[in-house]
């Protein structure tokens, strides 16, 4: 069991309270850590080393910022196997999910180096015979909030980002998956991070955000979580006349045509809805079939899925490992029983042992089920045949959700109409719903979220733009 600290200003320190609470490993429920359990005095001790610091940090040459990036890049790359255990073990990943994650970490890295230099401004013609332009400038102190899933590329979103544009960077992790975000902490102290530009702070999450976000000292909220909390910050955030970048949850359509390559589609379907076991904001709950292809394409679904690995994330042939609580296991399954209460066929899996679900199959999905519109959150693809592209595109769009989706056709004038018509912020062609690049706009639509991360789009985020003019003349004036 390990006992971990907060990192403040630098330094790895208790709670304020001495408090603690308990993480538990997903997959054998063994005691994992003891994590301090912050409250409203470590609020205002990462608040303050992170206001303090702010000045100091934003001065820091845009070159620095990058090289400095970089090092923490290769600290991570040196110490993959390191980070890989402590994702496998915290937050039930597979080691090729733990992989891909940290080497998308280190991507983002990289890009948000080389982005420090790129942060720029605009010039403009004006009638008024003077220089006129706009410049961005950091926030200040940004307040960054990631979910358990994807604990470490999804932090470094927000922490690379805000770092990288100059600003001091105040981070709550979730309390499922402290220690990841801790140990990236570690990688920007071994760096040479100054004192309070990166602040960790480690504890319930709905208490902690509201008092982050209330502090004066706040200048940006940037979060990925579930809807739900993404609308509490969106409330909290006005209350307090703080701008917010929100990533949230999905219920995302793989849309699969008449002409799609089956074996392609199957294993597309595979990566998209059961990654992670699910677990994913992108994944592919939805299977949107078109006929007559829907009925072959779920017979060879479910077998394939029925012989992917199960079990215990440690294994490195485990494909399906645990889901992160309990709850979790059976809010999955009663959206599953409710289905085939309802009509829908189980083609594989609907089972559980422990916090392992089977991967499961569901087709002839209809809107009177409960998983046709709920986020499932777990190793579950619901199977919806359609009559023509027309249908799947009204299907796919029935939702509240707008986060990703993905087409499977060799027809460019259909896959045209559907990414013409998607209301999603991502959409991939033969490709699957999983995606991202470090430097292509990352989010969605509807309640799936608003403002977009990745690239460019991360440094319009986390700077201001300000109007600047410079008169070549003195202005001749009525008096």
């Amino acid at each position: 069991m390990l006992n971990l600290k907060m990192f403040v200003n630098n330094e790895w320190v208790d709670a304020k309270s001495g408090e603690v609470f308990d993480d538990f490993e997903p997959y054998s429920g063994e005691l994992y850590a003891k994590v301090p359990k912050g409250g409203a005095e470590d609020v205002e001790a990462v608040m303050k080393a992170a206001y303090e610091a702010r000045a100091g940090w934003a001065s820091t040459p845009p070159a620095a910022r990058g090289q400095l990036l970089m090092k923490v890049a290769r600290i991570i790359e040196e110490k993959r196997p390191e980070f890989a255990v402590i994702l496998q073990k915290e937050s039930g990943s597979s080691f090729g999910k733990a992989m891909f994650e940290i080497d998308a970490t280190i991507d983002l890295l990289y890009t948000a180096a080389g982005d420090a230099k790129l942060v720029m401004g605009e010039t403009y013609h004006t009638n008024l015979g003077r220089f006129n332009m706009s410049v961005r400038r950091p926030r200040g102190t940004i307040v960054t909030i990631s979910p358990w899933n994807f604990p470490m590329v999804l932090s470094m979103y927000k922490i690379a980002y805000g770092l990288a544009t100059g600003n001091t960077v105040v981070h709550k992790p979730s309390s499922d998956t402290p220690h990841i975000a801790l140990k990236v902490a570690e990688a920007f102290k071994e760096a040479g991070l100054p004192a309070g530009a990166l602040n960790v702070i480690t504890g319930p999450g709905s208490k902690l955000g509201d008092l982050l976000i209330a502090d004066k000292r706040c200048s940006y909220v940037a979060v990925t979580g579930e809807t739900t909390t993404g609308r509490h910050v969106a409330v909290q955030a006005a209350k307090h006349f703080k701008q917010y970048y929100l990533e949230l949850g999905g219920k995302n359509p793989l849309i699969i045509l008449n002409d799609a390559d089956m074996e392609y589609a199957v294993k597309t379907t595979i990566m998209s809805g059961l990654l992670h076991q699910g677990e994913i904001c992108m994944a592919a709950d939805r299977i949107i079939v078109e006929e007559p292809l829907a009925e072959e394409f779920s017979k060879q679904l479910a077998e394939a899925v029925s012989h992917l690995p199960c079990g215990d994330p440690m294994n490195p042939a485990t494909f399906i490992g645990p889901v992160i609580h309990d709850r979790h296991v059976q809010d999955i399954d009663a959206q599953v029983k409710d289905a085939v209460a309802k009509g829908a066929k189980l083609l594989t899996g609907g089972t559980y042992e422990g916090r392992v679900y089977a991967p499961t199959v569901l087709k002839d999905i209809t809107p009177d089920m409960k998983i046709y519109y709920e986020e499932t959150f777990g190793p579950v693809v619901s199977i919806i045949p359609v009559k023509d592209v027309e249908e799947a595109l009204r299907v796919a769009n029935d939702t509240t959700y707008g986060l990703s989706s993905g087409v499977i056709t060799s027809n460019y004038e259909n896959a045209m109409f559907l990414a013409n018509g998607l209301e999603a912020g991502m959409i991939h062609i033969n490709g699957g719903t999983v995606d991202a690049d470090s430097v292509a706009p990352f989010g969605g639509v509807k309640e799936s979220g608003m403002g977009r991360e990745g690239g460019r789009y991360s440094w319009e985020e986390f700077t201001e733009v300000h109007w600047l003019t410079m008169d070549i003349r003195k202005q001749q004036y009525p008096f």
